[in-house]
Order: C-alpha cells, then sequence, then structure tokens
C-alpha cells in the first residue's frame, strides 16, 4: 500500500472543503485534498461579502466574477395568511457603503475555480476518491483511500453531514429533520430582478428567489415532503407555472430550466469543532436551513480560520495539529457556528408555527429591524438578514 504524507489533509471536495485546501496551502502547508471528483450541481450561492473577501484574498474572485449577479437589495415579505403578518423589510447595501450585500454565483462555478487554483500550487496534491477509513492518532491521522494511507499532522473534514472524519475524531453531531424539504432550480423569468433577493415567508417555509445574471435567478422553495412529492410530479411546464404562482409573478412568468433538486431541510451543528487532530469545516460542522444565506458562507469563515491558523502556528514552530491549534480553532468558530445556527433555526420555526404569540413577537421584531436605524444597521452588518459578516 503506497504511503502519502503531508501536514494537512483535507476530506471533502465541495466548495468549503476546495477553499480550505487552497487557503492551507496558500499558507505554506503541504497539502494533499482526499475527494472524488464533483457530481453536478446546479445550485447557486449567494457569496456574501466577507466571503468574496476571502475569494479575493485567495486570487479567485477574478474568474467567478464575470459569472456572477449583486445582490444589491435584500426584500423579506411575509405572504403568509396568518392574523399577525410581519411587514416587508427591504435593506440596501448602499446603507452599509457596499455596492452589494454579495453575489450570487453556480455552484459548478465555484468548484471549477477553487480546483484549478488549488492544482497549479505545487505543495499542493489532488487524489481523486472518496476517504474509506479515518484513524486519529497521537502524531497524525491516518486516512485510507484508494489503496494508499494518507498521514497528516492535522486533518480537516469537509466531507459533510454525515462525515467519516468527524465521526473518527469521536465528536458528536446533534440534528433536527425540519417538516420541510427545499427544492432548488434555476429559471428565466420575463421581469427583471433589479438585484434584488428576495425571500417570500409562507407557512411552510420561505421561497427565495435570488439573482443570476441576466433575466434568470435562482430559486429555493421550501415545502412540506407531501407538498414536494406532489411538486416533483409535475411536468417541466406546470411546475414552472405553480413556481411562478408561489412568486407572486414578481419577476413575471417562470419558465425551470435544468435539474431540480431536492433536498431535505436539516438543522445541526457540531458539539466541538475540533478533536484529536481533527477539525471541522462546513456542513460537517453545521447544517442550516436555506434562510438569510448563511451555509456556504459560514463555510467560508470555517477554510478562513483554519488557514490563519495553520499560518501562525508554522511561523511559531509548532505542530499544526497540536492541541493549541485545535483550541484555537474551537474558540474562534464555535460561537459563530453555534449563533448562527440557533438563530436561521428560530427563523424558520417561526415561520411554521400556529403559536399566536410567536407570530407576533416574528413581526414585531422584523418591524424593529426594519425601522430602527441602529439596529437596522447592525442586523445587516451582522448577516442576521443575509447581510454581510465584516
Amino acid at each position: 500500500m503506497t504511503a502519502t504524507t503531508c501536514e494537512v489533509a483535507v476530506v471533502g471536495g465541495g466548495p468549503a472543503g476546495l477553499l480550505a485546501a487552497l487557503l492551507v496551502a496558500q499558507a505554506g502547508a503541504e497539502t494533499v485534498l482526499v475527494a472524488p471528483p464533483p457530481r453536478p450541481d446546479a445550485r447557486t450561492t449567494a457569496l456574501l461579502d466577507g466571503s468574496v473577501s476571502v475569494l479575493r484574498s485567495a486570487g479567485v474572485w477574478s474568474d467567478l466574477l464575470p459569472q456572477a449577479a449583486p445582490l444589491r437589495s435584500l426584500r423579506i415579505v411575509d405572504v403568509s395568511r396568518r392574523l399577525f403578518r410581519a411587514p416587508e423589510a427591504l435593506f440596501h447595501a448602499s446603507e452599509l457603503g457596499l455596492d452589494a450585500f454579495g453575489w450570487n454565483v453556480a455552484n459548478a462555478a465555484i468548484t471549477a475555480a477553487l480546483g484549478e487554483a488549488l492544482r497549479s500550487l505545487p505543495n499542493a496534491r489532488l487524489i481523486e476518491a472518496a476517504a474509506e477509513t479515518a484513524r486519529p492518532g497521537e502524531n497524525g491521522v491516518e486516512i485510507s483511500v484508494a489503496g494508499r494511507t494518507v498521514t497528516a499532522r492535522l486533518a480537516i473534514a469537509a466531507d459533510g453531514r454525515e462525515s467519516l472524519l468527524r465521526q473518527a475524531a469521536g465528536i458528536g453531531f446533534k440534528t433536527r429533520r425540519a417538516p420541510q424539504d427545499a427544492l432548488a432550480f434555476s429559471a428565466a423569468h420575463g421581469l427583471p430582478h433589479r438585484d434584488v433577493s428576495t425571500e417570500l415567508h409562507s407557512e411552510e417555509g420561505p421561497f427565495t428567489m435570488v439573482p443570476m445574471p441576466g433575466l434568470r435567478s435562482s430559486f429555493v422553495w421550501g415545502v412540506t415532503p407531501e407538498h414536494a412529492d406532489r411538486l416533483m410530479a409535475l411536468s417541466p411546464d406546470a411546475l414552472s407555472q405553480a413556481a411562478t404562482a408561489a412568486s407572486g409573478r414578481l419577476l413575471g412568468g417562470l419558465s425551470i430550466d435544468g435539474r431540480v433538486g431536492r433536498f431535505p431541510i436539516v438543522i445541526g451543528a457540531a458539539k466541538r469543532f475540533s478533536a484529536n487532530r481533527v477539525m471541522l469545516v462546513g456542513e460537517a460542522g453545521h447544517v442550516l436551513p436555506p434562510i438569510g444565506a448563511q451555509g456556504l458562507n459560514l463555510g467560508v469563515r470555517d477554510a478562513a480560520a483554519v488557514a490563519r491558523i495553520a499560518r501562525a502556528e508554522r511561523a511559531a514552530g509548532r505542530d499544526v495539529g497540536g492541541d493549541a491549534a485545535l483550541t484555537a480553532y474551537a474558540r474562534a468558530r464555535a460561537a459563530d457556528a453555534w449563533t448562527r445556527t440557533a438563530a436561521t433555526d428560530l427563523l424558520n420555526r417561526s415561520l411554521l408555527t400556529d403559536f399566536l404569540p410567536v407570530q407576533a413577537a416574528r413581526g414585531l421584531a422584523l418591524a424593529a429591524i426594519s425601522r430602527i436605524r441602529p439596529l437596522r444597521r447592525f442586523v445587516m452588518r451582522e448577516g442576521l438578514i443575509g447581510g454581510p459578516a465584516l
């Protein structure tokens, strides 16, 4: 069996894992990425301003910008038929002196740009196969993959919510299955989006419309599993008509093209974010509902923190997978991940409840955020309503 040693091994080839591998390699560490070739992915991601800054520093943003659409305004509309409805809220990036809150980019484009950048680095290597086993030890983590072993001082788990590496490190993960599924698709439409990202909040969940270049947008539609069954059984034309109705015709008629993905909505977070020479990145550490564009943006911050700590530990001549590094990473990421997970879960639960006091409290909270200027700016800046995390 062939043996490979390195300072850092990253398991998982999604955008968060690729970015973690790229940033750590750029920090000077000998890096191996273990992941099968990426699957086709028709989804897009709203990369908020802080994430764009990370990608710009990594040298890949210039390749993505021509394929991206700006999110200059964010709108939240309560379209439920309940007694207490939240007032419409509209936020503008210009209020923070920004050109845009962020940019919507196809996941496939992000993955391709990060993969190309990683392959160009002399101290990075890709093994295009799935990890089979992982065994953390006192001096390193041994990963078995495609008839070889990779031993690293530090292993970064970026292999999703069922993370093999997280389980090998003995890190618990608490999840809750929401009574919702999400349909993800892209569509052409008849009216311009004017660079406005809109979330329509109904009794079943959010219907999110995010601008793409031209007269196109990407959509995430949260519905009950039973409703998802009915929608997925429709013809493309009938599904387009149903989506048009759900959108309130804000963009005119919708014409869905390409694949419609269906995903269960799961909310959860790891009990720890590092242990036994393993750090958790992306959905290996946290899973969020599709509200406020928090998911991958959290993963970008995870990757940036891993690289920052690896650079500091290497500069000090310390072990990148040692206790000091693991403690620093947990301290850097736990509060951010736990609070974002709790906040988006709370907002999602508030959409689904029939409990009138909760509906009233949600409406009052959104009214306060919309109308009280200091609170409004704080919420936008902290990214609690999809704004940038600066």
